[in-house]
């Protein structure tokens, strides 16, 4: 169990709050992350890359010049691997990516990865409540009151986010907003700073709770 100040808007602390998530193993924590990580990134593969073969190149239906008598090499067709603008042999075709893993593994993984961020772990209590419309100067503030440079990576997660704050984030090229039980140990990983909503962190706990 972690013990983790609660900040306000302004960003004084407001509080504590307990986070008690179930972790991998030392031993397996390292293998598992890994596996979901490449998981993910297998996911967001659109597997679209397509190439022609020779029975799929249009023309090449004739043969180009006799077989015999030319003293060059036999040819049935100028769509050829062969040749210049032929078929491709063993080019890629669509095809998905996806690889399985149990659930179990992926919420285990994903506590694992959110639990090593505790010290990079920022809570704040009804974060973005006070915008009545969308500005991207008022976020840049608050983090600037947190403490995080609205320059480096950093993610966000709330548990319903508004679309006031969807569209004041949006423009932050560095800042990626996530709601709370679509987490993934990508994200997680990747960024520098971790802001999480007090509302989400109880909605993270409640989703991917120890099984």
């Amino acid at each position: 169990m972690v013990n983790c100040v609660v900040r306000n808007w302004q960003g004084k602390e407001s509080g504590e709050v307990n986070l008690d998530l179930k972790v991998a193993k030392e031993s397996s924590a390292m293998d598992l992350i890994h596996r979901s990580v490449i998981r993910h990134q297998a996911h967001s593969r659109q597997g679209t890359a397509s190439t022609l073969t020779r029975a799929e190149v249009r023309g090449g239906g004739r043969k180009p010049y006799k077989q015999k008598g030319t003293g060059r090499a036999r040819q049935g067709s100028i769509r050829t691997p062969l040749r210049p603008g032929g078929g491709i042999i063993f080019g890629p075709k669509p095809r998905v990516y996806n690889l399985s893993m149990n659930r179990k593994e992926r919420r285990l993984a994903i506590r694992t990865a959110f639990m090593s961020r505790v010290e990079d772990l920022m809570i704040v209590k009804d974060f973005g409540k006070p915008l009545e419309t969308p500005k991207t100067s008022e976020i840049v503030s608050a983090l600037a009151r947190l403490g995080i440079a609205s320059d480096s990576k950093i993610l966000i997660i709330l548990s319903k986010p508004s679309e006031i704050i969807r569209r004041s984030i949006r423009n932050l090229q560095k800042v990626k907003l996530i709601a709370a039980d679509q987490l993934n140990t990508f994200d997680l990983l990747h960024a520098n700073s971790l802001v999480v909503g007090e509302d989400a962190l109880a909605t993270i706990q409640e989703v991917y709770g120890n099984d």
